[in-house]
């Protein structure tokens, strides 16, 4: 019995990737590892092509499987609705990151960064039909 909760403990440990909010942390684990930063600038609650990129996307296991190994994940999202609203500090952090790499507003927009926060690639829109050929373009950038 022990050995089974061993077991579901690694793999629920060692699942998805985490989606991390703040871009000093991102960059200090992107030093400490080496790995790129993927950023994604979403509107969870309200941009139908942000849904449609975390569920065909970033949800799909061969993408998770990739980043976990590869990136260094940033997310910042600005939901609209009161029930989804962010606190003040993280809404504070997410404007800070979009003055500095989304002044446009593009929704959704993904950025590779490099471990001191240089843009390395942009994606406005969804960035791939799935996540396959997202994975193929994010390798070519190595």
């Amino acid at each position: 019995m022990n050995l089974l909760f061993v077991f579901l403990s690694a793999w629920f440990l060692s699942g998805n990737p985490t989606w991390l909010k703040d871009i000093e942390q991102a960059k200090k684990i992107s030093h400490e590892t080496h790995k790129y930063i993927l950023v994604n600038f979403s509107g969870s609650d309200w941009c139908g092509p942000c849904i449609k990129l975390e569920k065909q996307i970033f949800e799909n296991p061969e993408f998770q499987e990739f980043a976990s190994e590869n990136l260094v994940l940033l997310n910042a999202d600005f939901p609209r609705l009161k029930k989804n609203q962010l606190d003040k500090a993280q809404m504070s952090l997410n404007e800070k990151l979009a003055e500095q790499y989304n002044k446009s507003g593009i929704f959704p927009l993904t950025l590779l960064l490099d471990e001191n926060g240089k843009v390395v690639k942009k994606w406005e829109g969804i960035p791939a039909k799935d996540a396959p050929a997202f994975i193929a373009q994010l390798k070519t950038t190595k």
